[in-house]
């Protein structure tokens, strides 16, 4: 590996690469090659392809694969209905209690969708919450198809609100205004002329609902599952658990979604190509914004009803069974008691070890993707070394890898026989699989920020004698380290519930905060694993803006 870059760049090239490997190709590569050589798992290259054929004519996958498109296009479809009208009003008019609103409509997104599930079915179950207080319940449409889509929905809306909001915002009302002027009605001018400008943001986050959709795990299982709705990401998981195993099948499989989410983030390549989007000058201006007159009224009333479907019963549910002194009690003042929590702290079924073991597993994802995350960002974004596109290419991959195929490519490359060491069955490999599916976030973030910085910079330095990994540690690690620290407490916070992998690759014995949740509710111990939910949430929320807070005061990261 040759580098010539502006200084020495080996180390950090050399650093990125082996992490890349280690965390991105091994897993991939074993997942391509468990595809193509069925016999793998017991060292044979014999018999290539053969279960390819058998794989893809199975009729179970094509029914598989149409229900993931359909699932992933009418959470796709439902997002935007509820997104697009609320952005476009948060970015044209006068909202009131904006930025409340703007804050509010974040916490879905910040609860995790197997979680907010487990919400929804208390709540619109037989018997749940909303039979006890209005004697009639959702249970038909909540498992079923309509059931996932809204659900899925309310989870994932906020990445479209956001990317409308600002996108629109930046565009402005002036050009629309320029259409009026020559006659078009408002209705036209928005449609002809403001929705195309912002046409690249919101087409970028619905093609990011649509992956997110595709590689789900907790909502398809808990709901899809009971209406006989299966996808590939709950049909890979069965060939992995279920026996007869069949390694191969679900290594198919993954190459099938895997080849799902490349054709997607390949199709808003496409669509952004086709046309320039670019605006004279879209420096959002307050005094744009028109106030909402005989409007107002409705559109408060929409922003409180979806803040109130999509942050506040998923979480009073979860709140009000971890309340609950038994589930059959219902809602009672009597039933109310702290039983659950207390029995949390006390470890009751090893509630408290799984906290520790996510939240050591959290700060270990956080270290290491950080760690690899600048060394590639800085290696691709500010050498000109030979082979740098492959260390893009390998960092934008795990962007393409939903975790349950992370977690089957890790189950393959490290159950091999012969290896004279493995990770596999240890906490390590749970450790792989965060750092591969969250690689991505550390190298955006930081490859963003050192694309801010100028070269003159480290040529400075070396100029005057500092070594390249003295330059590098005293001039551009101090520089981009607010991007990197936001990102690995978002790593953080994300690795400390993730549930698919943890649930597919966890160790027997090893709990983490996902899978004693998924497990209790699965036992009918509802109320400790809702305990335990609430309680991660508060953490894995909590925690990261109070670290924010701490090192904005300290001057570590700007406001």
């Amino acid at each position: 590996m040759k580098a010539n870059g502006i200084g020495g760049t080996a180390p950090a090239a050399w650093l990125a690469t082996a992490g890349l490997i280690l965390v991105v190709a091994v897993p991939f590569v074993a997942v391509v090659l468990q595809g193509i050589f069925p016999e793998l798992g017991q060292g044979s290259f014999a018999s290539p392809f053969s279960s390819l054929y058998a794989t893809l004519a199975d009729s179970s996958l094509i029914r598989m694969g149409g229900n993931t498109i359909l699932l992933g296009a009418c959470v796709v479809l439902a997002s935007a209905l509820v997104a697009v009208p609320l952005g476009v009003f948060r970015a044209l008019y006068r909202i009131p209690f904006a930025t409340f609103w703007d804050v509010v409509l974040l916490v879905p997104f910040m609860i995790p969708p197997y979680i907010a599930t487990l919400g929804w079915i208390m709540t619109l179950q037989p018997r749940g919450y909303l039979e006890q207080l209005a004697g009639f319940n959702l249970a038909p449409y909540l498992f079923s198809l309509f059931g996932m889509t809204v659900v899925m929905a309310f989870n994932t809306f906020p990445v479209v609100y956001f990317a409308v909001s600002r996108t629109v915002e930046a565009v402005g009302a002036r050009y629309a205004d320029v259409g009026r002027v020559f006659g078009a009605s408002p209705a036209r001018a928005f449609w002809r002329i403001t929705l195309p400008l912002s046409a690249p943001g919101l087409t970028a986050s619905l093609m990011l609902v649509f992956a997110a959709a595709i590689e789900e795990y907790g909502t398809p299982a808990a709901l899809g599952r009971r209406a006989g709705f299966q996808v590939l990401v709950t049909g890979i998981d069965l060939r992995v658990t279920d026996w007869p195993i069949d390694l191969p099948g679900a290594a198919i499989l993954s190459l099938v979604l895997v080849g799902m989410s490349l054709a997607t983030f390949l199709l808003q390549r496409w669509i952004l190509a086709r046309r320039s989007y670019q605006t004279v000058s879209g420096k959002p201006m307050a005094k744009d914004k028109r106030p909402l007159g005989a409007m107002k009224v409705p559109v408060m009333i929409g922003f409180a009803v979806v803040a109130f479907l999509a942050t506040g019963v998923p979480l009073l549910a979860i709140l009000a069974t971890a309340l609950a002194r038994t589930i059959s009690g219902g809602l009672a003042l009597d039933n109310v008691s702290l039983d659950n929590f207390i029995a949390v702290f006390s470890n009751s079924a090893g509630a408290v070890t799984a906290l520790i073991n996510s939240f050591s597993l959290g700060i270990g994802t956080a270290v290491i993707t950080g760690l690899v995350g600048v060394t590639a960002a800085y290696t691709v974004v500010k050498t000109k070394m030979h082979g740098r596109m492959v260390i893009d290419i390998m960092t934008i991959l795990p962007n393409a890898l939903p975790g349950i195929v992370v977690a089957v490519g890790l189950i393959l490359a490290w159950n091999m026989p012969g290896l004279p060491f493995t990770p596999y069955n240890t906490g390590f490999i749970l450790l792989l699989a965060y750092c591969c599916i969250l690689l991505p976030q550390p190298v955006r973030y930081t490859a963003a920020a050192f694309q801010q910085i100028g070269d003159n910079l480290e040529a400075a330095a070396r100029v005057c004698g500092a070594s390249s990994i003295a330059a590098f540690r005293r001039i551009l690690l101090p520089l981009v380290f607010p991007s990197l620290a936001s990102s690995m407490l978002l790593v953080f916070a994300l690795a400390s519930r993730e549930l698919v992998a943890s649930v597919v690759v966890a160790p027997v014995g090893m709990q983490t905060i996902a899978t004693f949740i998924w497990r209790q509710f699965e036992q009918g111990s509802i109320g400790l694993g809702m305990a335990m939910a609430f309680i991660a949430i508060c953490i894995t929320t909590l925690l990261p803006l109070i670290l924010m807070r701490l090192m904005r005061r300290g001057n570590i990261v700007a406001d």
